[in-house]
């Protein structure tokens, strides 16, 4: 585990050194069949990391790949699940609040998680046994894993105390999710974090939120890293459908809506 742990690490932050250069152009913006913004940023990166994992010689399943029918996937025991440019909204925006993700999921258990933040240089990671999660933030990109895995520094999600801090936007919340937060409220103080993007597993993750509602679509490239950094913390990612902890590489790719909770 610990060589595709390295590997991962080292496409994501190719991908996001990448993806800086792309960030200070004039860059187009492209829309896809359902009209999610493209740019070369996406493109870029993605090549980058399917050069990568490609050579570990297990499938791969990215956003920006051509996706396969479950037919095709059904008898797959491991696969990498990556979001090239996670956040592309908040990369055209110019937040800073975009990430990479790649995750490797093996029976649809997310086993190890890598999540880097190009603009600030922060980089996630699963430990090679996967009973913990790391982070460092990073002078430049050409650091060594080597290096990477002697300085990262365990994260820990906190407890909840009076104040129950939930990850959101007081502005975009839904119906479902205005209705949760609501319940918390009958017995806590609750105060709202926003973020952008797979930061979001983050911030429950290293205890800067206590949990993530998310009421709205997502597919699984975008949780896959995340929950598996969160799964590795202790951190509880759950399906609303199922009950159950979410699964990956289903046949269809959108994901139920989920609770992130410490």
């Amino acid at each position: 585990m610990q060589t595709l742990l390295a590997i991962a690490i080292k496409a994501a932050l190719e991908a996001g050194a990448e993806i800086l250069k792309v960030y200070e152009t004039n860059f187009n913006v492209e829309a896809k069949d359902d009209n999610s913004p493209l740019t070369q940023a996406d493109k870029n990166a993605n090549a980058i990391i399917n050069k990568y994992l490609k050579t570990t010689e297990i499938p791969i399943i990215s956003e920006e790949n051509r996706q396969l029918d479950f037919s095709e996937r059904k008898d797959w025991t491991r696969c990498w699940i990556v979001d090239p440019l996670d956040g592309t909204k908040e990369f055209i925006k110019r937040n800073g609040e975009f990430t990479v993700n790649i995750a490797l999921v093996e029976i649809g258990n997310p086993v190890l998680g890598v999540i880097f933040v190009p603009v600030s240089k922060e980089l996630y990671f699963t430990s090679q046994d996967g009973k913990s999660s790391k982070k460092i933030t990073l002078i430049s990109e050409e650091i060594s894993v080597e290096e990477i895995f002697e300085k990262a520094e365990i994260i820990k999600p906190s407890a909840i105390t009076s104040t129950v801090k939930i990850v959101g936007s007081r502005s975009h919340l839904n119906g479902d999710t205005k209705n949760f937060i609501s319940e918390i409220e009958k017995e806590n103080k609750v105060e709202i974090v926003s973020k952008g993007s797979s930061l979001k597993f983050c911030l429950v993750a290293e205890g800067l939120a206590h949990i993530y509602p998310r009421y709205a679509p997502t597919m699984e490239w975008d949780t896959a890293a995340g929950h598996a950094i969160c799964k590795a913390v202790g951190v509880s990612v759950i399906d609303q459908t199922s009950g159950k902890p979410m699964r990956y590489n289903k046949p269809n790719l959108l994901n139920n809506y989920f609770v992130v909770k410490a």
